[in-house]
């Protein structure tokens, strides 16, 4: 069976002439059009930062849970959905788009000592993923959770799901609206029963059981109240163990750090059951320190063991890929910014004492896992995937022949299988789970996609463009082929840019639906971002953040030189700091771009750090509170560079009401000032969606949002476009 089944070419024929019948319209359904935004009370806030006084008139935006702002959202809401609807392809998209999503996909399985696998799959237009389980690759699946059941309207997110060693249970976390707010509970999974306990206020924290499968180790906070729960700052989150049977006040407290409140503490036990390895990190900071405590007996773990210092400066990262006893295998990139593995003795961690196993190399190691016989390591080769194994010993073993150019998008191995599990994707071809045999050194898929839509139409290119100071910057081009080349082409240009996190080609069901309407998708990788290292990201942080603005820029440029599109047609795409990159780029340069469409954005870089988890991107922007930074800061701040009567492009912000990492303030401000500031006849609107977050919403309102999102921004591309 063919993994993307096709259509045919007279299908093909009608919809491309449908549309161009629907996009003669488009300039009529804009000029019917007139908005009056909702009247936004403007305050007389103003705050003195170390002389330099600074107005806030929509500081009564901040209060989340007011009525006051409860109305302007509804109002807001109003005018943005009244604006939607009138445009013609907005129910034509939603329909395409939930043809699109209708297909089954699974998630990288996570495999048992048993050889048991535990995975989640969505069968199509499911709110969310279920939990299922299968004795082998080949044999039938069985249902463990399913979400949908529990929660049929999707409020509630099923965020984490982690089995027992054995799979005789099932540790799962529930938030509300998808919040970054946990409560965890355990199921018995022969009898899909719940244990009578609940843990609450749990927050960016894993789930790792101890190797009898009697309990696992978790990080939780304080508790708060429930109305501070979307601002409270995120301070002593302290690492427990929890086992299972028991209230959640008799969990161990296993590890905390007094002198250090704003730090985040999380563990993970390794493969074998024997060590509990402890990290810290300041805030979002790839940097940490890592710590390790013997537990002794796997089978009757020591929880209480004293955690000893393994690396306690945090000037790189550690991450401990897996051990031999003692001895353990760290992914760093202390004095390699590529990064390499590196093998220490933990009764000897000293530093001078560490071997390296796998050096540095010309291109970036992403990630690395270790089988019973291998490292697999996935490298970014100019922000492509490729996929390598290497001995224990360090030795160069092959590398992995994937499906074309793309992303690898993660990989699941355990150190007692020679196999291993990896999933692949490209902006062409829906991420697909393999399983690799290295005997034979071949890959079978795993419950393989089957999207209706037919690949050899389209094409993806990679090109660079060079930034205002010369640096080389990689992006990705998907289009119809033959696409002609002038200038006319309604183009969303999509990047991120920040926290050493790579924006790597990858696969997405609105992009397919936008190329079917004759558009042209783009992902620039921008400094900041982790595509080639460490240098790479911090090339792009704190006093050089405007370096990722001048490269987004950059491929703008370049884009509309090279005649793939032009002002009027080209629409800049992003979320949270890539939400923060369109807005500084649309106040930066707003006669380059016709629309913006900045989601769950930082926008505000004066006061980010007073809410929930905002004070820990201190390391990556500085702080307000700082002078030297507050000048970097107030020179590219989205919400302060907005000036009055400037023709600013099309825009639709899109935001969250139960987004407690960014919290929505941003985003109502932004809109206020926007509104207020507008120099010309184009829209300034946002949608607020409701029972959603900073990352999640169910498949029906992630199909209505980017139903949304397309027809705005086509309609808004095409404004100027004459017989097309």
């Amino acid at each position: 069976m063919p993994l993307i089944g096709c259509r045919s070419t007279a299908k093909v024929t009608r919809s491309t002439l449908a549309t161009a019948l629907f996009l003669l319209a488009w300039p009529m359904a804009l000029a019917a059009q007139t908005l009056t935004y909702p009247v936004t009370n403007k305050g007389d806030v103003v705050d003195t930062l170390h002389g330099v006084p600074v107005a806030d008139p929509y500081r009564w935006l901040e209060a989340l849970n007011s009525p006051e702002t409860a109305t302007w959202i509804a109002r807001q809401n109003q005018v943005t959905d009244g604006y939607l609807t009138a445009l013609p392809q907005r129910a034509s998209f939603k329909e395409r788009l939930t043809k699109l999503w209708n297909y089954p996909r699974v998630t990288l399985p996570t495999r048992l000592a048993n050889g048991v696998l535990f995975y989640r799959r969505n069968s199509g237009l499911q709110k969310q993923f279920v939990v299922l389980a299968r004795s082998s690759p080949s044999t039938p699946a069985k249902l463990v959770l399913d979400p949908n059941v529990r929660f049929p309207d999707g409020s509630t997110a099923l965020s984490a799901a982690e089995p027992s060693p054995t799979g005789r249970h099932l540790a799962y976390a529930l938030s509300e609206g998808g919040t970054d707010w946990q409560d965890v509970k355990i199921q018995e999974v022969r009898t899909g029963k719940d244990l009578a306990e609940t843990l609450r206020w749990v927050r960016f924290s894993g789930l790792s059981w101890t190797k009898d499968g009697q309990g696992f180790f978790y990080s939780r906070y304080p508790e708060v109240s429930d109305a501070d729960k979307l601002t409270a700052a995120l301070l002593h989150q302290k690492l427990y163990y929890h086992r299972i049977g028991t209230p959640q006040d008799e969990d161990v407290l296993v590890y905390e750090r007094t002198d250090l409140p704003a730090w985040f503490i999380s563990g993970g036990v390794s493969d074998d059951g024997r060590y509990l390895f402890i990290y810290m990190s300041k805030g979002a900071d790839s940097r940490n320190r890592l710590y390790a405590a013997d537990l002794a007996n796997p089978k009757a773990p020591d929880v209480t063991a004293r955690p000893i210092p393994v690396v306690e400066e945090d000037d790189g990262e550690f991450a401990v890929i897996g051990n031999d006893g003692s001895t353990i295998y760290l992914r760093t990139d202390l004095d390699a910014p590529r990064r390499r593995v590196v093998a220490l003795a933990l009764e000897h961690p000293a530093r001078a004492r560490w071997r390296t196993v796998i050096p540095q190399g010309e291109h970036t190691i992403d990630d690395v896992q270790m089988t019973k016989t291998h490292f697999v390591v996935s490298r970014l080769v100019d922000v492509r995937g490729e996929l390598s194994l290497y001995s224990l010993a360090g030795k160069a073993a092959g590398t992995v022949t994937l499906p074309g150019i793309g992303s690898v998008a993660g990989i699941s191995a355990s150190r007692d299988f020679s196999g291993f599990y990896y999933a692949f994707t490209s902006p062409l071809y829906p991420s697909t789970v393999f399983r690799y045999d290295v005997a034979s050194k071949r890959s079978a898929s795993f419950d393989s996609p089957e999207l209706q839509f037919d690949p050899s139409q389209y094409e993806t290119t990679q090109r660079f463009a060079t930034s205002k100071d010369g640096t080389r910057v990689p992006y990705f081009v998907t289009h119809r082929k033959g696409l002609a080349l002038d200038g006319t082409n309604p183009t969303i240009l999509h990047a991120y840019g920040g926290f050493a996190i790579a924006l790597v080609p990858s696969f997405s069901t609105s992009a397919l639906a936008w190329m079917e309407q004759g558009g042209v998708y783009v992902t620039a990788s921008l400094r900041g971002g982790g595509e080639y290292g460490e240098g790479w990201h911090q090339a792009g942080m704190r006093d050089k953040k405007q370096n990722v603005f001048d490269d987004y820029i950059a491929v703008a440029e370049q884009l509309i030189a090279v005649r793939y599109t032009s002002s009027p047609h080209l629409a800049i795409q992003g979320g949270s700091n890539g939400g923060l990159l369109v807005g500084a780029v649309m106040t930066q340069r707003p006669e380059l771009f016709a629309v913006a469409l900045p989601a769950v954005a930082v926008l505000d870089m004066l006061r980010y750090h007073k809410f929930t988890g905002g004070s820990a991107w201190v390391t990556e922007y500085g702080s307000a509170d700082d002078p030297a930074a507050l000048a970097w800061l107030l020179a590219y701040s989205p919400l302060q560079n907005i000036k009055a009567g400037t023709c600013y492009p099309a825009t639709l912000i899109t935001t969250a009401d139960h987004d407690d990492r960014v919290v929505p303030s941003h985003s109502f401000k932004y809109a206020a000032t926007l509104q207020g500031a507008q120099g010309c006849d184009r829209p300034a609107l946002i949608r607020v969606e409701t029972k959603g977050s900073h990352g999640y919403r169910p498949t029906d309102k992630l199909i209505a949002e980017s139903a949304d999102v397309l027809a705005f921004t086509l309609a808004n591309t095409l404004a100027n476009t004459t017989g097309r």
